[in-house]
């Protein structure tokens, strides 16, 4: 039997004032010691980062001081695995070649996203969210699916090699479209595009419609406009674009792998070392190169004020 109206809403409004004092004695400790809800609130992502990030790169860092002897890795502290990187040039070309293929990507990707990122802001209204969303596309694909593709395209009977035919510009097919640097260059600035263009395009999207009104009040046509309105204020998602572009390049061990010549990169060499070679002390300690280069591209990019912008 269900209760008259006259008697349920008594008993609904105690229950929900018993309920509302529950949450207030809960809340009431949090109150007046601000520094435990701090805790409450900050201390699972710290953990979480200090568990998932700080604890294994202290553990790397660690590892690269052992040695192998024989088949086991043994914590003998020594300094030889650092010699053995500046005593053979062979790692420290492969540390160059990296960072050039790094610096190369980052720039063409900045080259491509700040005129697209400036299109969708300022030319499309629309048609912006499908063109945005044509953006987001390629990162809900697998990274090998997209690698692959581009195998397809550069390939010998690839798409690109049956068009250059067709055109008769050439008259056999190229074999170096594939299994070569410029293969991977194309690869990787179109797996980690998407990466520079999603930054720019936010800091973009919060100049204010009025600069662009007065620069051009002020006789400035796109070029100018482009330099002295747009990249200054769209420099921080710039800036946040080439880190993501440029960190995840440097780590990037697959597409050399699958798609270049032979050329190693310092991901392939990492993962040979804790791979083929089953030698960690000296992986961890060539893992170390790439992380000093980030740390230097953060603390250039930090002097230029980048990073406090952001």
């Amino acid at each position: 039997m269900f209760l008259p109206v006259a008697t349920s809403y008594p008993m609904v409004s105690y229950a929900f004032l018993k309920l509302t004092d529950f949450r207030r004695s809960l809340t009431r400790p949090l109150r007046r010691r601000q520094s435990l809800a701090l805790v409450l609130v900050l201390g699972p992502p710290l953990l979480w980062i200090v568990g998932l990030y700080v604890l294994p790169l202290t553990f790397l860092f660690l590892y690269s001081f052992w040695q192998v002897i024989g088949f086991n890795v043994e914590a003998h502290w020594t300094l030889d695995n650092y010699r053995q990187i500046f005593a053979e040039p062979v790692w420290l070309q492969i540390l160059l070649r990296t960072v050039v293929m790094a610096t190369l990507v980052t720039v063409s990707a900045i080259a491509l996203a700040l005129p697209l990122a400036y299109f969708l802001v300022r030319y499309t209204t629309r048609w912006r969210n499908l063109l945005y969303l044509a953006v987001l596309v390629p990162l809900w694909s697998s990274y090998l699916v997209r690698v692959f593709a581009w195998k397809t395209i550069l390939g010998s009977d690839g798409v690109l090699n049956t068009f250059l035919l067709d055109a008769h510009v050439i008259h056999q097919p190229v074999e170096a479209f594939l299994y070569s640097n410029y293969a991977v260059f194309i690869t990787l600035l179109h797996v980690w595009l998407p990466y520079m263009v999603l930054p720019v395009y936010a800091a973009i999207d919060r100049i204010p419609p009025s600069l662009f009104e007065a620069s051009s009040d002020l006789g400035a046509r796109g070029w100018r406009t482009m330099r002295s309105v747009v990249w200054p204020l769209a420099f921080p998602g710039i800036m946040a674009g080439s880190i993501f572009v440029f960190s995840l390049t440097m780590g990037d061990f697959i597409t050399p792998q699958l798609m270049g010549n032979g050329s190693q990169f310092v991901g392939n060499v990492i993962a040979d070392q804790f791979g083929v070679a089953f030698n960690y002390p000296f992986g961890a300690a060539l893992s170390t190169l790439p992380l000093v280069v980030l740390a230097v591209f953060l603390t250039v990019s930090r002097r230029f004020g980048a990073l406090e912008a952001l």
